[in-house]
């Protein structure tokens, strides 16, 4: 109970205090607030302990309550899913309601104020921090942080991370405290909450199927670049169902190549096992056991997107657990 009640009373500070700490600086668009960023440092010896641990739970140990569906597709619900539910049915109706008032105050008053709504996106970061908080999840951190905090000493970047849980996404709107824009495949688009932060935020939806899209995405994060907002994407192209590495999908890394922007691999640790690809909600804590480790930046120019492939893959593999290295 006490550990319930010190998440409630850190997510309230950060609805307190989170919003305000992404208000764009006033009179620019390229320089922003400095802010610390809130995170929990791991030493070296606590990197190298969490790469060699395997926290996955076989469905016997998740011990679920609901099963939904069929196999292969069933989702499972354990009794910790269950209050995960109830933290978001908690605090999701004041996400919407904020993102809708904001939007609301872009057609009064127009968007000069938040250009690259990045105050639109801070809301998506509270709701974040405040669900992972709740939930006993938040992930401690590695590396070279700094990367990810606001401020004029870091310039415009592709960062790309390891993709194997839903998880990820509040994983890295939580680390990233600069105005970044996700590329994302366009179903996203249709998640309640989800989706009308990606939309309203201007974040670039993908159909991979489709190569007018594909192409329309690259211009998007090309132009979101140039304004000097980074791009943050997953090279996979897709969620790993069984959380290891899977191949990197072609193309992401022209960006870098056409931009000469460096590229900051980052590496999640240990989401598939919080929360696994046959599961609606986490089925444990993730403290103590989701970590985020951010590489140094690798330059782009002069390497071809085969070069990066291989740097980036080298990254991941460095810092991800054995258990999710691919299988061959």
């Amino acid at each position: 109970m006490r550990r319930y009640s010190v998440a409630v009373a850190s997510a309230l500070v950060w609805l307190c205090q989170g919003v305000t700490a992404f208000l764009p600086s006033p009179g620019t668009t390229g320089q922003r607030y400095e802010v610390q960023l809130p995170a929990t440092i791991a030493p070296k010896e606590s990197l190298e302990e969490n790469i060699n641990q395997d926290f996955w739970m076989s469905l016997q140990e998740i011990n679920p309550i609901i099963k939904l569906g069929s196999e292969p597709k069933q989702k499972v619900i354990n009794s910790f899913g269950l209050f995960c539910m109830a933290v978001s049915l908690a605090i999701c109706p004041i996400w919407l309601m904020a993102l809708q008032a904001c939007e609301a105050s872009y057609k009064v008053i127009g968007d000069d104020w938040d250009p690259n709504r990045e105050f639109f996106d801070g809301l998506g970061k509270v709701w974040a921090k405040s669900f992972l908080t709740l939930t006993g999840s938040y992930p401690s951190f590695s590396g070279e942080v700094e990367l990810l905090e606001k401020g004029p000493h870091n310039q415009p970047c592709l960062f790309v991370a390891n993709h194997a849980s839903w998880l990820d996404i509040p994983i890295l709107c939580t680390c990233l405290d600069q105005v970044f824009k996700f590329v994302a495949k366009g179903e996203l688009g249709n998640i309640p909450c989800i989706g009308h932060q990606l939309s309203g935020g201007q974040h670039i939806l993908i159909d991979r199927e489709d190569r007018r899209s594909q192409l329309r995405s690259f211009k998007q994060s090309i132009g979101w670049i140039k304004k000097g907002v980074p791009i943050m994407a997953f090279p996979e192209g897709k969620r790993s169902d069984d959380g290891r590495l899977l191949e990197f999908k072609g193309g992401l890394f022209a960006i870098a190549v056409k931009t000469g922007v460096p590229i900051v691999p980052i590496t999640i640790s240990h989401a598939h096992a919080v929360m696994p690809s046959n599961s609606l909600v986490p089925v444990q804590p993730g403290g103590g056991k989701l970590h985020v480790h951010v590489h140094g930046a690798i330059p782009s120019e002069g390497k071809t997107e085969e070069d990066l492939n291989r740097l980036v893959k080298d990254c991941f593999l460095e810092t991800l657990p054995k258990y999710q290295h691919p299988a061959n």
